[in-house]
């Protein structure tokens, strides 16, 4: 099924409802990374997920990994991930409760997301199971360019695009975009503004994803999992 982007901005933002900002609150506002699909904000709010209510005394944090859905797949493990988390200064995780691998379901299909962050979780979804994804639009220029960076590539059949993936690329793309982007969005707790919320967590996933990893992107046979603590 393809899917319909609207601009670049739109379409990576899933703030569901508007409040005053506090550290209470902010764990309660579910952002997303990339949505690929257009919330209605004049609709009543509706749960994207499953709510994990933060700790006061949670120590560390644990997986949850839910069967990704007829078609499609988790591309990366919870090792991995926590390999990558293990990688980044400490005091980052310490907000950080529950990573969950989340299902793919009907309703999800027509708003489906690569990454969420809601609460004290982190939330990322499976994608297609041959790591080649359908839409009806031509990819915005910031789109091409950050396939490029992690090794996706655009192609065009007819009036339709497909973003195709290797195992390195998705991967790649995961742990050192995804997962670094939505644990920004935990992490901030400054901004309130969506559009705000949103370039801080672009910049912390370039500044603490993409750039300390580079160095094995260049590596052709290599596969860009982590890198060292700062």
């Amino acid at each position: 099924m393809a899917h319909n982007r609207q601009t670049l901005l739109a379409a990576r933002l899933a703030y569901r409802y508007h409040a005053p900002v506090s550290r209470e609150v902010t764990f309660r506002q579910p952002f997303s990374k990339r949505a690929r699909g257009e919330a209605n904000q004049k609709l009543p709010f509706v749960p994207p997920e499953d709510w994990h209510e933060p700790q006061e005394r949670a120590t560390g944090y644990r997986f949850i990994v839910q069967h990704p859905g007829r078609g499609y797949r988790h591309v990366v493990t919870p090792e991995e991930v926590r390999q990558r988390l293990e990688a980044l200064p400490e005091h980052f995780l310490r907000p950080l409760q529950v990573v969950q691998f989340s299902r793919m379901t009907r309703k999800k299909k027509s708003y489906p997301c690569y990454g969420m962050q809601w609460g004290a979780a982190l939330y990322l979804y499976p994608i297609e199971e041959d790591l080649v994804e359908h839409y009806d639009q031509p990819p915005k220029p910031a789109q091409l360019n950050e396939a490029r960076m992690y090794g996706g590539r655009w192609v065009q059949e007819g009036r339709s695009w497909k973003l195709v993936w290797t195992e390195e690329a998705i991967k790649d793309f995961y742990l050192n975009n995804i997962l670094i982007h939505e644990l920004g969005h935990l992490l901030d707790d400054r901004n309130s503004r969506p559009v705000d919320r949103e370039r801080f967590a672009e910049w912390f996933a370039i500044r603490y994803g993409y750039l300390p990893t580079r160095h094995l992107r260049a590596r052709p046979h290599s596969a860009p999992r982590h890198a060292s603590k700062r």
